[in-house]
């Protein structure tokens, strides 16, 4: 009665790690990604005040 214990098979700790070997063709330095984004909402704060004009609607 006094080994009604479970035994859990050792290991990580319920720690799963996965090795993915993928390298994307494509890489943007952080930088870039600062850029385009400010390009981006410049555009948008563009068109949202000049847009009527500009495409005439």
């Amino acid at each position: 009665m006094g080994n009604d214990k479970i035994s859990m098979p050792s290991g990580m700790g319920g720690l799963v790690r996965y090795f993915d070997e993928y390298k994307s063709k494509i890489e943007f330095k952080p930088g870039h990604i600062i850029i385009l984004c400010v390009a981006v909402m410049l555009l948008m704060i563009i068109l949202y005040a000049y847009g009527n004009r500009l495409l005439g609607i």
